[in-house]
């Protein structure tokens, strides 16, 4: 078989896996055979650093930028939409002749300019928000048998959700087997709720009290025979050798399994979960593989990489030439995967940071790493090589290192804060999108993004207060559907719900997870508004019995920011109503 000259990419994407939970990282228990498998194939980088979470992650993954400079520091809130002005890897490779698909997490933005198939990828497979059963998502999703987009339309689905994800996949990659193609597979597994089979979670019962830990570990296990079987179908189809493999997960190792959790969770002797800075909450595994490139098999470096050297990184392999104007915050690493020893790469500095906020803070829960040294918000400086635990702070000791390094921060932060008051508006009316929802999940306010971002909180009644920043494309008349339940749901905006209103398949459901798909409290609201900047209030009474109150006006095109409230005069409720359906009619 001819070699390609461009070669394919295959990039596999966990969710809040983290470095510690794989066999070939330490882990005493957790049988992830062909993860382990691949490790002694590929070249490894055992330093590579993320974003904290996973959105920010991800932006900083599909534009060489750091997360914060993209508009993206938060996973809810209206901080999780990549700015409509960046240039994404897939709207890259698209443009350079690749077929380019998504299967899985995208948590980048749910309606345009936002969405995966309006930022470059041409097919696209996926949820809503940043995880199944979140409130974008399709209602009562539940990780089986569930319902997702499918380039734009909903389309119910049989088996588990990352089985369906790989299977989606394989099939891209099979119809795209003889012209270059990019087929990111980026996985809910193993985010909570921790919802798997319990085959999957019997595996791992005797070595954990915690049910929810061995849920987490059974998810992965699954994720690693998914990943065997996309290995063995590379190697069918003969596109392994000119295939660029990835593995990764988007940030540290997720937590919150129970109260003994601390008595069998594995952390690789790290510092830190999910969302810390300390080395726990942005240390990943990042493997690549690559058979026809001139790529060290089975090496190593533990030389600092950042997701935000992804893009130019496979952009240098694939040849892809970066236009005028286009500028990376990363570097490629090709020179490391061949071999290269700079001692440039040395004295290299790279900054990671938790916001999770409205607005940014300096120094905020940061970390500026070069070396075995790591600075940590502001003032803790740690030396790895002696305490890797990151629990000896020695900034007394070393004072020139300490400023060289809050320098190295200053940088970062003006580079990122040029745009950080910047609006990143939803549009509505626009051509490519017929009907805009406008949901509590990306709900902006000054409460550190604090709304109602998932199902269980939609199905409690949970008050949340703010706007939307929104971009109107069109003058026209503008009609608003303010809705208690979403569309597919069926329920009217008066109603409660007792006990299951979708089909859930209870035995794969983890413990305590069970309220994002039963149940639901009756809200009395009778009236409602809509509130847009510019133009008068308009107030309408709510009839319980109907599925939506619906609420039209003229726009001109522009800016604009919109506010849907609920309220029930005798209670004193008062709520932004949880979606917002937004259709020109005229």
């Amino acid at each position: 078989m001819m070699k390609r000259q461009q070669p394919n990419i295959v990039f596999v994407l966990t969710d809040d896996q983290g470095y510690p939970p794989l066999g070939c990282h330490g882990h005493p228990f957790i049988r992830t055979p062909h993860l382990d498998a691949f490790y002694q194939e590929c070249f490894r980088f055992d330093q590579y650093h993320t974003g904290t979470t996973c959105a920010p992650t991800r932006a900083g993954i599909l534009t060489g930028h750091h997360c914060n400079s993209t508009g993206v520091w938060h996973t809810i809130g209206g901080r999780s939409l990549l700015r409509k002005d960046e240039w994404t890897l897939a709207t890259a490779l698209q443009e350079n002749g690749y077929q380019t698909g998504l299967f899985g997490k995208w948590h980048l933005g749910d309606d345009f300019p936002y969405r995966p198939q309006d930022r470059g990828f041409q097919r696209v497979v996926c949820h809503g928000g940043g995880g199944i059963s979140q409130q974008p998502d399709h209602w009562g999703n539940d990780y089986f048998d569930d319902t997702y987009e499918v380039d734009g339309e909903k389309v119910a689905h049989h088996g588990y959700c990352t089985d369906v994800f790989f299977s989606h996949g394989l099939a891209f990659i099979e119809e795209n087997r003889d012209q270059p193609f990019f087929c990111m597979i980026s996985t809910n597994a193993p985010h909570s709720p921790f919802n798997v089979e319990p085959k999957y979670r019997d595996l791992y019962s005797r070595h954990t009290e915690e049910e929810s830990y061995a849920r987490f570990l059974g998810m992965i296990t699954n994720l690693d025979e998914n990943f065997g079987i996309l290995r063995s179908k590379l190697q069918e189809w003969e596109l392994e050798s000119n295939t660029i493999l990835i593995f990764m997960s988007d940030n540290g190792q997720t937590g919150g399994f129970g109260e003994k959790e601390h008595e069998s969770l594995y952390n690789a002797n790290m510092r830190g979960l999910k969302g810390s800075p300390y080395d726990g909450g942005h240390r990943v595994p990042f493997f690549l593989r690559w058979p026809d490139g001139d790529i060290l098999a089975n090496g190593t470096t533990q030389v600092l990489s950042s997701y935000v050297d992804i893009m130019p990184t496979l952009l240098d392999l694939c040849g892809v030439e970066v236009p005028e104007g286009r500028s990376f915050h990363g570097e490629s690493l090709r020179p490391l995967l061949e071999g290269e020893e700079n001692p440039v790469w040395k004295n290299r500095a790279i900054v990671t940071d938790t916001q999770r906020i409205a607005h940014p803070l300096k120094w905020r829960k940061s970390c500026v790493m070069q070396n075995d040294w790591r600075l940590v918000n502001q003032t803790e400086l740690y030396h790895l090589a002696s305490d890797p635990g990151q629990q000896n702070n020695v900034a007394a000791d070393h004072p020139e290192l300490v400023q060289t390094l809050q320098e190295e921060y200053e940088a970062w932060w003006e580079l990122c804060a040029r745009q950080i008051r910047d609006e990143i508006p939803i549009s509505i009316g626009a051509p490519e999108q017929e009907v805009a929802i406008l949901r509590t999940h990306d709900l902006r306010n000054e409460q550190d993004g604090d709304t109602v971002w998932n199902q269980a909180q939609v199905r409690k009644g949970i008050e949340c207060h703010g706007w939307w920043e929104v971009m109107v494309e069109q003058a026209g008349r503008y009609e608003f559907d303010l809705r208690r339940w979403p569309e597919e749901s069926g329920h009217r905006v008066g109603d409660g719900i007792e006990g299951f209103d979708v089909p859930v398949y209870e035995a794969g459901i983890a413990p305590g997870s069970i309220s994002s798909y039963k149940d639901g409290v009756a809200l009395h609201i009778d009236t409602a508004g809509l509130l847009i900047s510019g133009h008068p209030d308009h107030w309408v009474p709510v009839q319980p019995e109907n599925m939506q109150t619906c609420i039209q006006i003229e726009l001109p095109t522009g800016p604009c920011h919109v506010r849907a409230q609920f309220s029930d005069s005798e209670s004193g409720f008062h709520s932004t109503a949880y979606y917002v359906y937004v259709r020109k009619i005229g």
